[in-house]
């Protein structure tokens, strides 16, 4: 009965969990590389995204389907920062516009609460996507500084003792 829902499910994990793998290796370079505010940012997205293959999962099994464990894609391996957050950009604002999508899609085949849920993800999707936004913005008002700053106060807490955040 909820056949086309499972798979607009199925292939929401598949993106959700691309992003995962993504976030978290961004999160490891930007951490790599001293910018300790992106690094955090990175690995807060990747905790929320997730938390969205829970959820995807959580109905999927609701509605008696089978949970496909598979990445959407493979890891880009971008070193720029700013190459990293287009790319996120580009990813959330995808996302946003495929759980749209599959929400009405949802609505059109009599299954209101995915279609909840697909709006819920939306709502995440469309903040990440104003996070990263943000931070191009920053990149492009500032410059190099930007990133510069967030080095020095990494090394400024390093050398004090404090524990990394």
């Amino acid at each position: 009965m909820h056949e086309k829902s499972i798979e607009l499910l199925n292939r929401a994990v598949a993106d959700e969990l691309m992003a995962v793998h993504q976030y978290m290796y961004f999160h490891f370079h930007c951490d790599d590389q001293g910018f300790e505010l992106l690094s955090n940012l990175f690995r807060k997205t990747a905790i929320e995204e997730m938390m969205h293959v829970e959820l995807l999962a959580e109905r999927i099994l609701f509605l008696k389907g089978e949970v496909e464990m598979k990445s959407g894609g493979d890891v880009q391996k971008l070193h720029s920062v700013r190459e990293m957050l287009e790319l996120a950009t580009r990813m959330e604002e995808s996302s946003a516009r495929d759980y749209n999508l599959w929400a009405n899609e949802c609505a059109a085949n009599a299954d209101a609460k995915t279609k909840k849920l697909f709006e819920q993800l939306v709502d995440d999707e469309e903040r990440h996507f104003d996070q990263y936004d943000t931070e191009i913005g920053n990149l492009e008002q500032f410059g190099a500084q930007y990133l510069a700053l967030q080095s020095i106060e990494r090394s400024k807490n390093l050398a004090s003792g404090a524990p990394p955040a």
